[in-house]
């Protein structure tokens, strides 16, 4: 009997995803229960036979809802039945910190993960986010006018990390689970209107499909791509130029092109201590305005206590009092 397709691709793109990874080492799978997680890990698991790999799958439970823990377990018995090596679950405390709840749990996901991955030595940690997901998170960026960075959405890899799925839709995960015969789970926030992102999917993207024609989350997804390469470049270019410029001399900071000089005062009030959640564009436009704009303005307060200032040919960057 032919392998079906959806299951075909998920596998095939677990294998291009995976190909630096050698016989005997960790990947570690992160599991919520949903279709997407549950199709990664089978197909991983798959893989991980043919390749060598000991695949460890990691549930998080974020205790944000009734009987979260009680799914927890579900899911690390789910992650053992399909053929891991090895299930952990853990359980975090979000704070919000200022954030809203889901960048809160997500902070606290990805802090928890990447200790998992340090424990088990992981050369990779797997995540379930597939095409929809980038098209949503373009979309996003684009009507919080965020720039080209939210433009060019998640990243492929990063750190420990790795996303196999992103060419792949959320019905080719669906689907592959459907026909293996894994039963998933359906996030009740995945439905609640009261969230930005399920308003953007439940709404806004068939709109679009409907006005526009077939293909818009995938015209998304493209421009992700496009724009990735181009932001990765800017963004080593104002770390190099960072590296020259330590100390923030004016003339040295009005040299650069304004791309990179603004990214150079992101990057100063990002060491200086003003948190990356709550650094607007504005923050760095009014401290770049010390430079392009200077009137004897006294500073600039930036988030986190941090106050940029101009005195004595350069930038200083100080908690304020």
């Amino acid at each position: 009997m032919s392998l079906h397709p959806a299951v075909a691709a998920v596998r095939l793109a677990v294998r291009r995803a995976l190909g630096h990874v050698d016989p005997g080492r960790t990947v570690v799978v992160a599991c919520s229960g949903g279709a997407d997680s549950l199709a990664l890990l089978a197909a991983t698991v798959f893989e991980g036979r043919h390749a060598g790999w000991r695949v460890v799958g990691a549930t998080v439970d974020h205790g944000l809802q009734p009987g979260s823990a009680d799914h927890a377990a579900r899911v690390v018995r789910q992650m053992a039945a399909l053929g891991a090596d090895e299930t952990v679950g853990a359980t975090v405390h979000v704070e919000a910190d200022g954030l809203g709840p889901e960048a809160a749990a997500r902070r606290a996901r990805y802090a928890v993960l990447d200790e998992i991955g340090e424990r088990f030595s992981a050369e990779v940690v797997l995540l379930g986010h597939t095409r929809d997901d980038q098209a949503e998170t373009v979309l996003l960026g684009l009507a919080r006018g965020s720039g080209g960075r939210s433009l060019a959405g998640m990243r492929r890899s990063f750190d420990r990390f790795a996303r196999p799925l992103l060419d792949l839709s959320r019905a080719d995960t669906v689907t592959a689970c459907q026909v293996e015969g894994i039963e998933f789970w359906s996030d009740p926030h995945n439905e609640d209107p009261a969230f930005t992102r399920v308003r953007v999917r439940r709404s806004v993207l068939p709109v679009l499909e409907d006005q526009l024609g077939p293909g818009v989350a995938e015209a998304l997804a493209r421009t992700a791509d496009q724009l990735r390469e181009d932001m990765d470049l800017l963004d080593d270019a104002a770390e190099a130029a960072y590296e020259r410029l330590p100390d923030l001399p004016v003339d040295g900071l009005l040299a650069e092109p304004g791309p990179i000089r603004r990214r150079v005062l992101r990057l100063a009030a990002l060491a200086a201590g003003a948190p990356a959640s709550e650094l607007f564009h504005e923050h760095v436009l009014a401290m770049d305005a010390l430079l392009t704009h200077w009137h004897g303005q006294k500073w600039v307060d930036l988030p986190g206590k941090v106050r940029c200032r101009r005195g004595d040919g350069r930038l200083h960057l100080d908690r304020a009092g």
